[in-house]
């Protein structure tokens, strides 16, 4: 559907969102979101000041539309017209590293869970709370 075939008792009942799509999908090519806005304003026949005061929200509305994509250079298109690159790196070395690395994790965690007295030692010199006294509430009174 085209946007001068709706009718404007139609479009005010109409988010935002579902006039960037028609626009969007009629026009076959991104729009920045100034631009976006500014037709959907001029479709509702809204003022300057409205649109100044309106465009944030609409900046909210766009990013949390899953319908919409931001681009790198600031454009907005439909993500239907987009698709994501995945990489996946296929490093066989790394992968063997990382199987060298955590079985000597794994050793070090067995080793780890032997109590040992000498962890509880600490060196008087570098206790900070050897002078530390402990008052009980009846003491205190």
């Amino acid at each position: 559907m085209k946007l001068k075939d709706i009718p404007k008792s139609e479009l005010e009942l109409m988010g935002y969102d579902d006039i960037a799509y028609v626009i969007l999908s009629e026009s076959k090519k991104k729009l920045k979101i100034n631009e976006l806005f500014k037709k959907i304003c001029d479709a509702l026949e809204m003022s300057e000041e409205e649109y100044q005061e309106h465009l944030a929200d609409f900046f909210d509305i766009l990013s949390t539309d899953k319908k919409f994509v931001m681009l790198e250079n600031g454009c907005w298109d439909l993500r239907t017209r987009h698709s994501e690159k995945l990489v996946i790196e296929d490093d066989d070395e790394d992968f063997e590293e990382e199987e060298v690395n955590s079985e000597e994790d794994s050793e070090k965690e067995e080793d780890s869970n032997f109590y040992d007295e000498e962890d509880d030692e600490t060196d008087d010199d570098t206790d900070d709370l050897k002078d530390l006294v402990v008052i009980d509430e009846e003491e205190e009174s």
